[in-house]
């Protein structure tokens, strides 16, 4: 008997239980309930929204104003940063320019004449105690038998830098600074 006593309570327990959840459920109305069927926007909000869209449209059309402003001047200063760039490169040339010119009228000055009727030797000597550019400038104006021969009778070391200030005084393209 203690079994069907048992069974019975179960059954009732459940009974219990499941009416107690009814009971919960009914008496919270919108927890578990979709809205089937919910109203369209009210007017008064759809024009709220608007207002509010159209009140902002000048404020964010001006900060995107500010923004690209902002990044005009960016590019502004870069540009001019680049042209000040190459300002600096092309008086920098200038000047090599001019150094080359007054290089090569300094050795159109009369002395390729005066080395030209000097024996090797002698011609060698004198222009090793000259200015590298000066003896550069003689020795790339006289005929090259006699250059030879001068250059032959220098120092290896002086000889050499003759030859490099010859080498990049003929070039064109030679900068004091390449980049």
């Amino acid at each position: 008997m203690t079994g069907n006593f048992d069974r019975l309570f179960g059954q009732a327990r459940r009974v219990l239980l499941g009416s107690v959840a009814a009971a919960l459920m009914l008496s919270m109305p919108g927890a578990f309930a979709q809205d089937v069927t919910s109203p369209p926007a009210d007017s008064a909000i759809a024009s709220e929204i608007e207002k509010f869209c159209t009140n902002i449209a000048d404020a964010a059309r001006d900060q995107r104003y500010v923004l690209q402003r902002q990044d005009l001047e960016k590019l502004k200063a870069n540009v001019d940063e680049r042209i000040a760039t190459l300002e600096a490169r092309r008086a920098e040339y200038e000047d090599w320019l001019k150094r080359r010119n007054d290089f090569l009228k300094q050795a159109e000055l009369g002395l390729v004449d005066i080395y030209k009727t000097m024996k090797p030797d002698a011609a060698a000597g004198k222009l090793e105690m000259v200015r590298p550019e000066i003896a550069a400038a003689i020795v790339m104006r006289l005929p090259p038998r006699q250059s030879s021969l001068i250059l032959s009778e220098m120092s290896d070391e002086r000889a050499a830098v003759l030859t490099n200030i010859i080498s990049s005084a003929s070039d064109p393209n030679t900068s004091k600074e390449p980049s």
